[in-house]
């Protein structure tokens, strides 16, 4: 009698073989679909970057166009680029850092300034930290550099010079002005010193109105170049206080006024009074 074990034996081998095989051939087919599915990613994110770069590549000529345009019809704005002295050199760094941000901002804006740099030495510290940020860019910015003094180079009746020292407060943005914003960072800012060089120049002078417009809560009213630059910007396109002034740093102030300041002060003083008469109370008791 003969045995169907190999039989059986020679059919289990025979099927794990072609379980085998469909296993392998599923998991080819995954792989290839990976492989697919990984190539059209690829592809995606090569057109994703080409369109971006195209984008960029558009708006970069698009914001230079605009730069140029500025060069010769646009509103022209000072950095007083003469108080290297009044700094040391990790000040010098900083001050450039920002104005770096304020060309960058004023290039993308849709009405840009004509940026002047005025008093500028190619033997200072100032050049040096541009020439780090911008490199072989230095060249081609579409800005005025001159070693002259903004005197030199405008009328005197045109110029404003923009001092937190300033009696004067400035009330509304004026297209025929030519605005001048000293080159220098906060930390290393004296009282008077700015002012001090647009009365020598004979200049006339003008702070922006802070106190008019935020209720001020601690530190000097001194602002960034970059903070200026956007607040500028603003009052140059919209003339809204209110609009320009939300670039102030938020530390720096509870809230914009809601009535008149006048009206404010009547409040603050009540309520000082109150408080020191309920003190005062307290005390005898």
């Amino acid at each position: 009698m003969k045995s169907g074990l190999p039989e059986v034996v020679g059919e289990t081998v025979s099927e794990h073989k072609k379980l085998s095989t469909l296993a392998a051939a599923r998991e080819t087919k995954r792989e290839r679909r990976l492989e697919t599915k990984e190539q059209a990613t690829e592809a995606d994110e090569a057109k994703r970057n080409s369109f971006i770069c195209l984008w960029a590549s558009c708006m970069d000529r698009a914001y230079s166009w605009r730069a140029a345009q500025s060069m010769i019809f646009g509103q022209p704005l000072v950095f007083d680029m003469s108080y290297e002295k009044d700094m040391s050199a990790r000040e010098v760094a900083n001050a450039v850092r920002q104005m770096v941000f304020s060309e960058g901002c004023n290039r993308r804006s849709a009405d840009p300034f004509h940026i002047h740099f005025c008093n500028f030495k190619e033997d200072s510290l100032y050049y040096k930290e541009f020439i780090k940020h911008y490199r072989e860019a230095w060249g081609k910015l579409l800005i005025t550099v001159t070693d002259q003094c903004y005197t030199e180079v405008f009328p005197k009746d045109k110029l404003v010079y923009l001092t937190a020292d300033s009696p004067k407060v400035m009330k509304t943005f004026d297209h025929d002005k030519i605005y001048i914003v000293g080159s220098i960072v906060d930390k290393s800012i004296k009282t008077g010193v700015s002012l001090a060089r647009a009365k020598r120049l004979g200049l006339e002078t003008a702070a922006l109105p802070l106190d008019k417009y935020l209720l001020w809560n601690i530190g000097a009213k001194n602002l960034t170049l970059d903070q200026m630059m956007h607040i500028l910007l603003t009052l140059k396109d919209t003339g809204d206080w209110k609009k320009a002034l939300e670039f102030v740093p938020k530390r720096k102030y509870c809230g914009f006024v809601s009535k008149p300041v006048h009206e404010l002060k009547k409040t603050l003083n009540l309520v000082n009074t109150l408080k020191l008469g309920k003190r005062h109370e307290e005390l005898q008791n």
